[in-house]
Parts: C-alpha cells; structure tokens; sequence
C-alpha cells in the first residue's frame, strides 16, 4: 500500500506542522528555497493549507520567525528560573542559555541567517526582529536592576551583553572546534563581571 501524498491533522497541529517544516526549509535551503511546495511537501501536507491558514507563504515565514523566537525565549526564561534567586547568577544564566542546546545549534543559526536576510526586504520580519530583541533587551535589563544598575545605565549595558552573546554565538555555532560552550560562557561572564563593576 503506497503512502498518501500528504495527511490530515486537526488545525492547530497542521498550523505547527507547518511552522516547524518552514523552519527546517530554511534552516537547510535559506529563504529563497522556501516556497510553498517545498514547506508543504516538508510537512507532508497539502499546499492548500499554507493559503488557509496563514493567507500565504510570508505569512508562514513571518509565523515561523515569531514561533522560533518564542523557542528561544523559553530557554532564556527556564535557565534563569532554574539559576534560584542570586542576582548575578540569574543573569550569567540567561546569558549562558545561549551558548547550549537547543540555542547553541548550527541548525537555528541557519534558520535565523535566513530570517536575518528577510529584515531588509519584509517589513513584517523586520518588525518582528525588532520585537524579538526589543524583548531579549527588556529581559536582561530587568536583570541587570536586579545586579544594581542604574537605570541610565542598564540599556547601554544590555545592547553591549546582546552584542557579545550574538558574536560568541554566532561563532560557537560557525566553529564548534575552535569555540566551546564553556569557553563562550567563561568569555561572557568575564566581560559581564567588568561592565557590572
């Protein structure tokens, strides 16, 4: 018996399915190989789907930004709530968070390298990218208060942490070999240390 060409689901997990399939789509072909088939034979659904539920393949691509942002959101908010109540520690863990699984991986530097390269062209993206770290900056400003920042001082603090988590990450993640988790953490920590003092 032959496999049917796509499968039927309740909406909210074709809606996901959808999402997910975008997102390894970009991870493994980058944005200009994420066409509707493409996503959709991912998925293993029918290319009618993407138009029903998200009115089209921006949409989806817009969805899946919004959806991966939120996947990384959550691991920053676990590390610190799993660091206790200790200022500093909740802070080197949110900036840690970044340097392991399932944010340290070559797979999510893929899809945001294509998300990346949308912000100039789509104005939905880029809103999104400047939601996205506008919320990444409010986070690790409320815990740059927590250490004893000044409030003057706390968004020059957090741009300067965002920079470089997004330069160690970028690298850990370009080269493993050269870059460890560790070392990427050890690194952040010492330049947080002398910025917070």
């Amino acid at each position: 018996m032959s496999k049917p060409a796509f499968t039927r689901a309740e909406p909210d997990a074709r809606r996901l399915s959808l999402i997910e399939a975008a997102a390894r789509v970009l991870a493994r072909d980058g944005a200009s190989g994420a066409s509707v088939r493409v996503i959709t034979i991912e998925a293993g659904v029918s290319p009618g789907l993407v138009a029903h539920h998200f009115g089209g393949v921006d949409a989806l691509i817009a969805a899946t930004y919004a959806h991966v942002g939120e996947r990384v959101s959550a691991a920053l908010d676990a590390a610190v709530a799993a660091a206790g109540t200790d200022p500093r520690a909740r802070l080197n863990a949110y900036v840690a968070a970044s340097f392991a699984p399932p944010i340290a991986d070559r797979a999510l530097l893929a899809t945001w390298t294509a998300f990346w390269g949308l912000v100039i062209a789509q104005p939905e993206i880029a809103a999104l990218h400047d939601a996205q770290y506008a919320r990444y900056r409010t986070g690790l400003e409320q815990l740059l208060a927590a250490c004893g920042i000044v409030p003057a001082a706390r968004q020059r603090a957090a741009i300067a942490i965002t920079a470089l988590v997004d330069g160690l990450w970028l690298e850990l993640c370009l080269s493993p070999a050269v870059l460890d988790a560790e070392t990427a953490g050890a690194i952040a920590e010492e330049q947080i240390a002398a910025l917070l003092r």
